[in-house]
C-alpha cells in the first residue's frame, strides 16, 4: 500500500512516521463528518453569547462533570448522588487549604515550593487544588511541566498551584520588547524563557491577601530557575504570562513584573475536553499525516515539529467541515518579567550567557517578604477598615453534583474575584 507522506518532510521524518503508522491502530473510532459538525455547531450555539466569566465557568463545570461522575443511590431521604470515586483525595485537599484565625496570621506564612512530577500523592493533591479552587480550565500543554503545589512550610496547608510551562513561540508585545526574530526563537532562544500557565491561589488568601501576586513573585525565584537549568539545561532568563480575564489583572503593578501589552483579542472556539477528545480521533481517521504532525512529530533539534497544535488542528477541522464564526473576542494582558538587566540582549544573540547581569534578588526569602510588605499588609488593611474582608474558602467540588443552572446562579458572581 503507498503510504502518503508530507513531501517537505526529510528522511527522518518519513522514516519516523512510517514506523508509527506501522503501530498505530488504523480502525480507530470517530464520528461521521456529519456527527462531528453538529457536535461542534451545538456547542458553539450554546456558548455563543456568554460573557468571558460564564464561559469560563461553564468550560470548569464541564470538566469537572467529566472528570468526576457521579451514580445514584437511594438513601432514607430518597435518591441522592455520590461520587463514584475520588472522595478521600477531594477531601484531604480541602481540608488542607490554609484559613487564618486572625488577620495577621500572613506575616507567620513560609511558602514552600513543591514539586510534584515524580510524586503521585502530591500530583493528585495538586490536581485538586488546581481543579476545584479556581475557575480556569485545567490545559497541559505537550512538552515542558513543572507542577508545583505552593504550602505553607510551617503547617503544610496549601496556599496555591503553580504550573510553568514552554514559552508562546509568537507574542507580539513580549516579542516587540525584547526585539528577536522569529528565526532566532526557532533556533532554541526560546527555550531561555518559561510561561506561568497556571498562577492560582487559595481562598481567602487570594482575596484578602492578594495571594496571587504571591504565586506570581514565586514563579521568578530561584527554585523555578534552578529546576529548569537542572531538567531542562537551559539558563531562564525570563517569564511571561496573560491575564485570565482582559487587562484587570493580579500582575498589575506587581513588582519586577511589565505589562507589555495586549493579545490579539481573536481566540478559536475551544471545545469542551471530551468533545476535543472526539475531535482528536476524527482528524486521527481523517488525515493521519496532519494528526501526526501535530502530535508526534519532532525538528532536529528534539523541538516539536508543529507548536500551537491544538488550535492548528482546531482551525483546519473547521475549515473543513465549512463552521463559520469560530472566533471569539477575549483580550488578555500579556506580562513579562526580564530575570537579567540584558535578558532582551542575550536573547537576541547579541551577548554571550556569561555576560548576563542578575537584575534583582530572586531568593524565596526576598520575593515573600515583597509580597507581605508592600502586598498583603495593604490589603488586609483596606479590607479590614472597610469590613469587607472575606472567611470562606472557595472550593468549587459541589460542582460535581449541581446542574450547570444551579451552578450558574450560585457561583458566577464570585468567577474572576
Amino acid at each position: 500500500m503507498q503510504i502518503q507522506m508530507n513531501e517537505a518532510w526529510n528522511e527522518r521524518l518519513k522514516q519516523e512516521y512510517s514506523e508509527w503508522l506501522e503501530n498505530y491502530n488504523q480502525d480507530v473510532e470517530a464520528l461521521s463528518d456529519e456527527e462531528m459538525k453538529n457536535l461542534l455547531e451545538e456547542e458553539l450555539s450554546f456558548t455563543s453569547n456568554m460573557s468571558v466569566e460564564e464561559y469560563t465557568l461553564w468550560q470548569k463545570w464541564h470538566e469537572i462533570q467529566i472528570k468526576y461522575p457521579t451514580m445514584e443511590v437511594s438513601t432514607l431521604f430518597g435518591k441522592e448522588k455520590v461520587l463514584s470515586e475520588g472522595t478521600h483525595i477531594i477531601d484531604k485537599a480541602k481540608s488542607m487549604i490554609w484559613k487564618p484565625e486572625s488577620i495577621d496570621d500572613y506575616l507567620e506564612l513560609e511558602p514552600e515550593m513543591v514539586l510534584t512530577n515524580y510524586n503521585d500523592w502530591l500530583r493528585e493533591q495538586f490536581t485538586a487544588v488546581r481543579t476545584f479552587c479556581h475557575t480556569q480550565r485545567n490545559n497541559n500543554n505537550i512538552g515542558r511541566n513543572m507542577f508545583y503545589l505552593v504550602r505553607d512550610k510551617n503547617s503544610g496547608k496549601y496556599l496555591g498551584v503553580i504550573v510553568i510551562t514552554g514559552d508562546f513561540l509568537d507574542l507580539a508585545p513580549r516579542d516587540n520588547f525584547i526585539g528577536w526574530t522569529r528565526e532566532q526563537r526557532n533556533a532554541g532562544r526560546l527555550k531561555h524563557t518559561c510561561i506561568g500557565s497556571t498562577i492560582l491561589p487559595t481562598q481567602p488568601l487570594g482575596y484578602n491577601y492578594v495571594g496571587g501576586k504571591l504565586l506570581a513573585l514565586l514563579c521568578l525565584s530561584d527554585e523555578v530557575q534552578n529546576e529548569w537549568k537542572r531538567r531542562y539545561g537551559q539558563t531562564l532568563v525570563g517569564v511571561t504570562t496573560t491575564s485570565l480575564y482582559g487587562s484587570f489583572s493580579q500582575y498589575n503593578n506587581l513588582k519586577y513584573w511589565n505589562k507589555r501589552g495586549k493579545s490579539s483579542g481573536s481566540i478559536v472556539f475551544e471545545p469542551t475536553r471530551d468533545t476535543l477528545y472526539k475531535v482528536r480521533n476524527w482528524v486521527h481517521k481523517r488525515d493521519p499525516v496532519k494528526y501526526w504532525e501535530w502530535y508526534f512529530a519532532l525538528d532536529d533539534r528534539g523541538n516539536k515539529l508543529k507548536r500551537d497544535h491544538k488550535f492548528r488542528m482546531l482551525n483546519w477541522v473547521y475549515s473543513q467541515l465549512k463552521i463559520k464564526d469560530t472566533k471569539t473576542f477575549h483580550q488578555r494582558g500579556i506580562y513579562f518579567s526580564h530575570l537579567y538587566e540584558n535578558t532582551a540582549e542575550f536573547l537576541r544573540e547579541d551577548i554571550p550567557e556569561e555576560k548576563l547581569k542578575k537584575r534583582f534578588d530572586t531568593s524565596t526569602e526576598h520575593l515573600v517578604g515583597l509580597w507581605k510588605d508592600r502586598y498583603a499588609s495593604k490589603r488586609i488593611k483596606s479590607l479590614t477598615e472597610n469590613n469587607r474582608v472575606k472567611k470562606e474558602t472557595l472550593f468549587y467540588d459541589e460542582l460535581i453534583y449541581l446542574s450547570w443552572e444551579d451552578t450558574k446562579k450560585k457561583y458566577l458572581p464570585d468567577v474572576g474575584r
